[in-house]
């Protein structure tokens, strides 16, 4: 039995795989923990595998393999991971951004280990980009990307048919490129007008007071101003779009995430409009597709390191 884990930074999802196939049992999710100590992430995705393990009857001490798909970026402490997500630990960018905690980082790694005999953590977006290679949108492609567009912005790489995961697993943070001096994009990571700080869902809210459910709602109604805004949105989010596969000549990019599931129609084509708009030796041939896991990803992507 195995532990499929995701974290994000606004909820957690449990669920388990008898060890075959694809079934998924039990799914648990809540809120992301982000009140007391560094550890009550861990302790957090320990409770909900229990959970998780009495719904389907299953002995919890049967599930001895996890497969954690987390936002990051990572710190490696002692050869483990903690997470440092902009989203969840509130020590980086202080007090401005409101989150109630002053962690630099989470724990992770460590007190699962201390339980499951095989632990095998990644970035969300890493872990998803294998999961749409292996059962997704991506299959058959390599040089491609998966990207999120959610609580935050989160990219996966492919090149050669390599995943790219870089010295501490935090390859793909394009999400945090800067783009602009805006002084009100304040990102959690503490940058200033950087992707995240413009585009993701909480930085929507904080910058329009509108979330981003509603703005789209009324872009896709025809509202001038919020099209206007939208619009703008998707310059930011395709000049990352562009950069990538400017950078790493790409055939495919796979789009998931809330903010873009919930929108794709509406979506889509402005964002393939900004990548296909720049240099044609670059561009032509990558295509922009929905994550053709679609809102399973998440789920996906963590069975997808134990497979």
């Amino acid at each position: 039995m195995k532990a499929c884990i995701d974290i994000g930074g606004t909820k957690v999802a449990v669920s388990l795989n008898p060890g075959t196939g694809l079934d998924l049992l039990a799914r648990r999710s809540e809120p992301t923990a982000k009140t007391g100590g560094n550890d009550a992430l861990a302790m957090q995705v320990m409770r909900l595998v229990d959970e998780a393990c009495a719904e389907a009857g299953v002995a919890a001490s049967l599930v001895r393999r996890a497969g954690v798909s987390s936002c990051g970026p990572f710190v490696i402490r002692g050869g483990l991971v903690e997470v440092a997500a902009p989203n969840i630990c509130g020590g980086i960018a202080g007090p401005a951004r409101g989150l109630p905690n002053t962690w630099d980082t989470a724990l992770l790694e460590g007190p699962l280990r201390a339980r499951f005999d095989e632990v095998r953590v990644e970035n969300d977006c890493i872990a998803a980009l294998e999961a749409e290679r292996r059962w997704g949108a991506l299959q058959g492609f390599e040089h491609c990307a998966y990207v999120t567009w959610s609580t935050g912005i989160g990219v996966g790489l492919c090149v050669d048919g390599r995943v790219l995961r870089g010295k501490n697993g935090n390859a793909g943070h394009a999400g945090h490129m800067f783009v602009s001096d805006n002084g009100d994009a304040l990102c959690g990571c503490g940058n200033i007008g950087d992707v995240e700080a413009l585009v993701a869902g909480n930085a929507i809210a904080r910058r329009f007071g509108a979330d981003a459910a509603a703005l789209l709602a009324r872009a896709r109604a025809g509202e001038a101003e919020a099209g206007a805004k939208v619009d703008d949105l998707c310059r930011v989010m395709g000049r990352m779009l562009y950069n990538l596969v400017a950078t790493l000549d790409l055939q495919r990019i796979s789009l998931g995430g809330s903010v873009f599931a919930h929108n794709s129609a509406y979506l889509l084509p402005r964002l393939q409009a900004e990548v296909s708009g720049h240099l044609a030796a670059l561009t032509t041939g990558c295509d922009l597709v929905p994550a053709g896991l679609a809102e399973r990803v998440g789920d996906y992507a963590a069975l997808a390191l134990l497979v």
